[in-house]
């Protein structure tokens, strides 16, 4: 086919009945999965307080991250919860981050601050910082809470959680936090990341039934026993894995063990980046690797994505305007069903409503 009739095959695609099926099928199912999270996953402020308080220990790996790691420590040395300490790991950072955190941790004796050891070989950085983190707990502290530098809490969440861990009987808890975007850059790419998660996996089936395929869990949140932690080889186990999170989530869950998702809405906020720069680092670099570094396959999930949000509004405009013989209900109706879903996900994680008119 001549490159210059590639217009007449987009045409053809976009007018063909069983492609404008197909998206809405899809549009349907995700609906669907998205209602059913809606219903079935917690908010994390619903737990309440827990009968009891067990000694926490709050882990932060942190690099380079002077313009959030105060905002985050001072959020987690305000919590209402009578018995916890916070190690924080500078992990070679080349900026302010550990003369913020030696001034913190002389404030307050709670905050001890590590440095961290040169990365060994078969390592990645976060899943290495962590295992450090976990290992410089003392033996008799039971519940590990790691959470990311780019976050900060209300004073309430840790007692939430403890809670939450409590009444579900779990031994992992994460949670979803509330993602605060400011600049156009951040509005259109960080959503992608909880809008995927809460959409495309069912994880108020999988937590239900404890399926490992579809076991989840957000590394800027994560609570877990820590006899389940050591159980399943820590971090160590998933030493290679760029998406540690999910790799521990779904390593507890084949052994059996219980985990739980909750919506941090209220509790836990998180920016995860503040320029565009930083946005294309993150989804130029980061997204990538989550592909296997998988180029085709990466390309596919965008181009997917793009055909159809983007078709049905083509679809549409073309029977409209340009006479295209094509059924406008299927149209319309996917343009509706895209728009409900991400309407529901905008509405119950608590994202910026002008997500929605970009």
């Amino acid at each position: 086919m001549p490159i210059w009739d590639f217009p007449v095959l987009l045409v053809h695609l976009f007018t063909w009945q069983g492609h404008q099926v197909g998206v809405l099928t899809y549009l349907v199912l995700i609906f669907v999965n998205t209602w059913m999270n809606w219903r079935g996953l917690r908010s994390l402020h619903g737990y309440g307080s827990p009968a009891e308080y067990p000694p926490v220990a709050v882990l932060i790996p942190a690099r380079n991250e002077e313009a959030a790691i105060e905002r985050c420590v001072r959020s987690l040395l305000a919590q209402d919860y009578p018995v916890f300490r916070i190690w924080v790991l500078d992990d070679h950072s080349t900026d302010a981050t550990r003369i913020i955190l030696d001034r913190l941790a002389g404030e307050d004796s709670r905050l001890q601050v590590l440095a961290g050891a040169p990365l060994p070989d078969g390592w990645l950085g976060k899943p290495w910082a962590c295992q450090q983190l976990a290992q410089a707990v003392p033996a008799d502290v039971p519940l590990l809470l790691f959470v990311d530098a780019d976050t900060w809490h209300h004073p309430h969440m840790l007692a939430n959680a403890v809670a939450g861990l409590e009444a579900e009987g779990a031994d992992l808890l994460s949670t979803l936090p509330r993602q605060i975007t400011v600049g156009v850059a951040e509005m259109l790419s960080v959503p992608i990341i909880p809008w995927s998660l809460w959409t495309h996996f069912p994880l108020a089936l999988a937590q239900r039934w404890n399926w490992p395929l579809f076991a989840a869990a957000i590394g800027q949140m994560i609570l877990v026993r820590r006899e389940a932690y050591r159980a399943v080889g820590g971090h160590g186990a998933v030493r290679r894995e760029v998406a540690e999170d999910m790799a521990l989530a779904r390593l507890a869950s084949r052994a059996g063990r219980r985990w739980r998702m909750s919506v941090g809405a209220g509790r836990v906020f998180c920016r995860m980046y503040r320029s565009p720069g930083q946005v294309w680092e993150g989804f130029g670099k980061n997204l990538f690797a989550v592909f296997g570094r998988n180029l085709l396959f990466y390309l596919f999930v965008w181009l997917w994505l793009g055909v159809v949000f983007l078709g049905p509004w083509i679809t549409l405009a073309g029977g409209v305007l340009g006479g295209w013989p094509v059924d406008l209900s299927l149209a319309a109706s996917a343009i509706v069903l895209a728009a409900a879903t991400w309407a529901l996900t905008i509405h119950r994680l608590a994202l910026s409503p002008r997500i929605f008119w970009l």
